[in-house]
């Protein structure tokens, strides 16, 4: 079970504060970075701590899980899927939300500008890299981002915003998110989405302009 005892909103405030001490520290600005809270798989009322401490951009990993969770609190809410999309939940998740971070194949592409075109929404798209070119691990293989970006662009009209990494969880975070920022840079985008809450503050100092954070905000999640 959830501890009943966490405060989120404190744990907002205090994951806010250490974003800024390092946006600071690497001579960035605090508002550079936006903080992703991580609601995914998370009892409803620990969320509704943040969303009622100023809270207003979260993380999910699943459509239907988000649609279930946020369907009676969209307004005012950015929701970000930043979990693995299949193409069969590619209507629902343009229709739903706001930011899709995990575009990593060309039929996917295909799906989504499908869908953008005949939904008229203008959602907004990351391409997740996997850096650490594990096979376990959804993304575009790092040597293959740039063809992958410009086929995306090209062939199907997608406007890239980002770029987002999940690094291997038994390495340094530090080198995949200077590979990430390597990516963008060359491709022109100024995004990144990158760092979780044992990392998130090594990502602000490598150009995060996006962390999202779960555990360090809501607590652990019950097991099973």
């Amino acid at each position: 079970m959830p501890d009943a005892s966490f405060d989120s909103a404190a744990a907002r405030a205090d994951v806010l504060a250490r974003i800024a001490r390092a946006a600071q520290a690497a001579g960035r600005a605090p508002s550079d970075v936006t903080l992703v809270a991580v609601s995914k798989q998370q009892p409803w009322e620990p969320v509704a701590q943040a969303l009622a401490a100023g809270q207003t951009i979260f993380g999910e990993n699943r459509v239907q899980e988000a649609q279930e969770r946020w369907a009676d609190h969209r307004a005012g809410v950015e929701l970000r899927l930043i979990g693995p999309l299949q193409t069969n939940k590619a209507r629902d998740a343009v229709a739903f939300f706001d930011v899709i971070e995990t575009l990593d194949r060309e039929r996917l592409a295909k799906v989504l500008a499908d869908e953008i075109q005949a939904q008229g929404k203008a959602v907004r798209l990351y391409v997740q890299v996997n850096t650490g070119e594990e096979p376990q691990k959804a993304g575009v293989q790092p040597a293959e981002a740039d063809g992958f970006i410009a086929l995306c662009r090209a062939t199907y009209g997608l406007e890239i915003e980002g770029l987002m990494c999940i690094p291997p969880a038994d390495e340094p975070p530090g080198p995949h998110f200077a590979l990430l920022a390597k990516i963008a840079a060359r491709n022109g985008l100024a995004r990144r989405s990158m760092g979780m809450s044992g990392d998130f503050e090594t990502a602000v100092r490598f150009g995060a302009t996006s962390v999202r954070v779960g555990s360090a905000l809501f607590g652990a999640r019950a097991a099973g």
